[in-house]
């Protein structure tokens, strides 16, 4: 895994038995995503988090699809997470909090983020259907987890309600997007790390 320069961006490339990824994230982004994975509603997802996070991008994944999509969205998460906290490094000046709520159409999800250097993830969601497509609704779950447990962040997401799955999805990549965006964002008001203990 590389930091590259002084921008706050990482790369990280990660192979197993399961799965061959390279994922390249910048905090400061323009919304640009490369996404070349094997799961398609995945990249519409993280096609969405980008956009509205105002980041930047790139995967390109191969993994056991054959088996099922687990794997591939399981180390993903885990190789977007590795960047996130990589690309933060010494988090001096962020926000480091942030409560985001998105609706999509009659779906509304709520993002709260502390880039806290405490992982921890909680999870209220209740979808209609057991899959969009081909993609299992469980894996959305699994991709969050491992997302905050490998970028060392406290997570909260809830899907408030909702009726179609899909927008239930969407809306909490969304939300997940811009709830980013604001915690990592610099205020300039502050000096050094936003906690009285002195680091993250």
């Amino acid at each position: 895994m590389t930091n590259q320069s002084s921008e706050r961006r990482a790369s990280i490339s990660r192979k197993t038995n399961e799965t061959d990824i390279q994922l390249t994230f910048g905090v400061d982004g323009t919304g640009v995503s490369e996404l070349e994975t094997d799961v398609p509603f995945l990249n519409h997802m993280l096609d969405l988090f980008t956009k509205h996070g105002q980041f930047d991008l790139k995967v390109k994944a191969k993994g056991d699809i054959e088996i099922d999509d687990h794997h591939t969205v399981e180390d993903i998460g885990i190789c977007l997470g590795h960047t996130l906290r990589e690309a933060l490094g010494d988090k001096k000046g962020i926000k480091r909090y942030a409560n985001v709520f998105i609706p999509m159409d009659e779906a509304l999800a709520q993002v709260v983020i502390d880039v806290s250097n405490r992982p921890h993830f909680e999870y209220r969601a209740e979808y209609p259907s057991s899959q969009v497509g081909s993609f299992s609704t469980e894996m959305v779950h699994e991709f969050l987890w491992k997302l905050a447990l490998e970028a060392r962040i406290t997570l909260h997401v809830i899907v408030h309600y909702g009726q179609n799955t899909h927008h239930m999805i969407e809306a909490v990549f969304k939300a997940l997007g811009r709830a980013l965006d604001e915690a990592t964002s610099i205020d300039p008001r502050v000096t050094g790390v936003p906690s009285t203990k002195g680091v993250l």
